[in-house]
């Protein structure tokens, strides 16, 4: 097929770009601030000389225009509270007093002040701080870092777009204050907050923005006619503006659904849209509203969340309907590249041939440009690029790693009963409290513990050939009876053996499960200054051998006290690598849940009484549209169970979740049928426990009483009262004592003071039960 030029030149854009930069320099030189080893001045020389890489290497590809104010040094919508004033009274002293330390005080609290809370965006894994607002809230415009960082670009010869998180989708992400009422709308301040974005926008446009992009990706959610209704308004009151540069509304994520009239109707230049999953709805939508006359259309025709080359033929076919649809059509990726990572050219361990199926930042920066290339000049001008891509398409399609035929039968053959315990749960608990003696309030941790400066050197030792196997693996010894040397001394009732050989929660798995691929430098920011690096899901997924059994055994053979066996779930495999697309997620699901059930049934035999499956993940996958939701729920949750219903009855199966909005999914976590389920409470004050209560949640959990993603100890006082806080929604029975989430980021000084605590809270609490 031959597609004839577009009437005007297409410009290819990107949204955000990773902000690490090579070699993770930018994590590097935020933890150097925070442990004084560097200056601000030469954090902040850094980091403008990380945004100045970004857009040279965006230019030299060929991006026309470049995205300014998507870098950060925590979280983009942190650094929306900063831009609209919307500072927690709590933080606003140490803002005032240093406007750096203020932010990551925001972002990680203090020793005295509890941080914003944190949670997922939207359904990725990147985790945001959310913003906290009540009816006393008063904005206030700080356009400095916007202004600064487009003025950067503007000396440097460049076109840029500034990008900023939108009012509607800041205050939908946003919750009421602490001390506001539960049913207070963050919504209801949009009267108030549109003035201040106003006024940024004013200074954008004196400083030479000549378009501004206002993401919204919270409208691609189902939104109540009220909620619509703003987004109207809203884009009337903006667009009205006379001082103002050009605006750019950005949804991504899905489809744009019952917002898209409004926004096509409002008064503003132009509208980016997803046109990857998404493409088939956002076209006939935009069709029929009859296009987007005299406006600006941004076709992200490149996914931005996946690492798997386009097929550049039919992406053109798609860009060729929108033509005449608007005014001028621009082609880009679906959203920022942050969530994929820098470049396939860093990979020096997988095949040559597989990696020419892979696009990271840098492949999808080039497939924009030549994708913008055939639309504007037709497919006669890249006819090179066409015909490798076919080449590299079908090779992925018809390589044996794709296909194994043992993995498929299994995976087809499955029944309902493979997906269910033998036992209701009340029979299950009775022979868990008899086999396992647990006392009133166990605590445990979750799983993990500190991954120590040693830990990396010795892993990195042993991929570099400095020491051999033999002496790596007594080094992992070593810490685990320290690990569980200090459980016992601590008085925690069900111990771990802390994780010391695994490089990720993930990743570990994935290196001893066929099917998967390994990168070397893939980072990408999950939050702040974590990075992980996904694997590959690339083909069929089956387990050789035990991955788990003999660290979990050797463990036991430490203690008199239960250990638990540590997994990850099959939706977080999923999630937390780069999936195939080449068929649904759940049968891919399935089969990861096959391998996973062969491992647990062998913990089991080797002696393990208490099997944690961690899936973190489960409310991060749900589709942001409530019709695809039963769908998804569906297979998830018989992919867990087919993970762990092959035990005994008196085998107790846990599960864990962290950082996510539980109450959209608690029959879901009801319907995975785990004995026990720990989950993130600390920094959202117990909500989830409430939300478990509500729903009449029949088995045990664990709602934290520790953040762990602060280097704050919480003292044993302040973890008895959030127990407190749980009892009231839990019964002391069916309570657990837990941190929020695994300690393998934490130190070693900060994770003994606050277990410690944790278990003096427990002691006293189950005594004031008792006294009772």
């Amino acid at each position: 097929m031959t597609t004839k030029p577009a009437a005007a030149t297409a410009r290819a854009t990107v949204y955000g770009y990773p902000r690490q930069g090579q070699s993770r320099a930018l994590k590097k030189a935020i933890e150097g601030y925070w442990k004084g080893r560097i200056t601000a001045d030469a954090l902040h020389a850094t980091a403008a000389d990380l945004r100045r890489t970004n857009w040279q290497q965006l230019t030299d590809a060929g991006i026309n225009e470049v995205p300014t104010g998507d870098f950060s040094y925590y979280d983009h919508v942190l650094d929306t509270t900063v831009m609209v004033g919307a500072i927690p009274a709590r933080h606003r002293e140490a803002a005032e007093a240093d406007a750096l330390d203020g932010y990551f005080a925001m972002a990680r609290g203090t020793q005295d002040v509890a941080p914003l809370e944190m949670t997922k965006w939207f359904d990725t894994n990147y985790h945001y701080l959310v913003p906290e607002l009540g009816p006393d809230t008063v904005f206030t415009a700080d356009s400095k870092k916007q202004v600064a960082e487009l003025t950067e670009a503007l000396a440097l010869g460049l076109t840029a777009r500034p990008v900023l998180v939108g009012p509607l989708t800041y205050l939908l992400l946003a919750k009421p204050a602490p001390g506001v009422a539960a049913d207070f709308e963050p919504l209801t301040l949009l009267d108030r907050l549109l003035p201040v974005y106003a006024e940024v926008l004013a200074d954008l446009r004196a400083a030479g923005a000549e378009w501004v992009q206002l993401d919204e990706p919270a409208l691609v959610q189902d939104r109540t006619p009220a909620e619509l209704n703003a987004a109207t308004r809203a884009y009337h009151d903006l667009g009205a503006l006379t001082d103002r540069p050009k605006l750019l509304i950005a949804s991504y994520f899905d489809r744009l659904g019952d917002a898209l009239p409004a926004l096509a109707k409002a008064p503003v230049d132009g509208l980016a849209l997803d046109f990857t999953d998404a493409a088939a709805a956002n076209l006939d939508a935009l069709a029929a509203v009859g296009g987007l006359p005299g406006k600006r259309l941004v076709a992200g025709i490149v996914n931005g969340r996946n690492i798997w080359i386009n097929d550049l033929a039919k992406s053109l076919a798609t860009l060729g309907t929108l033509l005449g649809l608007a005014d001028r059509v621009d082609v880009a990726a679906s959203c920022s590249l942050l969530h994929v990572p820098l470049d396939t050219a860093a990979e020096r361990d997988i095949e040559p041939q597989i990696l020419r199926w892979l696009a990271f930042a840098r492949q999808k920066t080039a497939e924009v440009v030549t994708l913008a290339k055939g639309l504007a000049h037709g497919t006669d001008a890249i006819t090179g690029e066409l015909a490798a891509n076919r080449a590299d398409l079908a090779a992925r399609a018809n390589s044996p790693i794709t296909h194994d035929p043992a993995v498929r039968a299994r995976a087809a053959a499955v029944t309902d009963t493979d997906a269910r315990r033998c036992q209701p749960y009340a029979e299950r608990a009775a022979a868990q409290r008899a086999h396992l003696g647990l006392p009133l309030l166990p605590t445990t941790t979750i799983g993990s513990f500190p991954q120590t400066t040693e830990l990396r050197t010795a892993r990195a030792d042993l991929r570099a050939g400095r020491i051999d196997t033999a002496a790596y693996e007594e080094r992992i010894k070593t810490e685990i009876q320290e690990v569980i040397s200090f459980q016992d001394k601590a008085g925690l009732d069900v111990l771990v053996h802390g994780e010391p050989e695994r490089n990720d929660m993930v990743q570990y798995f994935a290196e001893q499960l066929t099917g998967y691929l390994a990168t070397q430098h893939g980072w990408v920011q999950s939050y702040g200054t974590r990075y992980v690096r996904p694997p590959i899901l690339a083909g069929d997924i089956s387990r050789p051998e035990p991955m788990t059994v003999r660290w979990t055994t050797y463990a036991r053979s430490l203690t008199s006290k239960p250990v638990k066996g540590m997994l990850t779930g099959p939706v977080t495999m999923l999630a937390w690598s780069f999936v195939r697309d080449d068929q649904p997620l759940g049968d891919t699901a399935r089969q990861v849940a096959f391998a996973l059930r062969d491992e647990v049934n062998d913990l089991e035999a080797a002696g393990t009484s208490v099997i944690q499956v961690d899936e973190p993940a489960l409310r991060e996958t749900l589709p942001l549209r409530v019709a695809d939701r039963p769908a998804y729920l569906a297979w998830a949750t018989e992919a867990f169970r087919l993970s762990t219903s092959g035990v005994r009855p008196d085998t107790q199966i846990h599960t864990h979740m962290c950082y996510a909005e539980f109450g959209d999914i608690v029959e879901a976590i009801d319907a995975l049928d785990a004995d026990v389920i720990s989950l993130e409470a600390a920094r959202s004050h117990m909500q989830v426990a409430r939300e478990l209560a509500a729903h009449g949640y029949p088995r045990e959990a664990g709602p934290g009483v520790y953040d762990i993603h602060s280097p704050r100890v919480p003292s044993a006082q302040e973890a008895a009262e959030l127990l407190r806080a749980g009892l009231k929604a839990i019964p002391a029975e069916r309570l657990w004592v837990n941190p929020d989430c695994g300690l393998k980021t934490r130190g070693w000084p900060e994770t003994r003071a606050s277990l410690e605590n944790l278990v003096a809270a427990a002691r006293t609490v189950r005594e004031e039960l008792l006294a009772t």
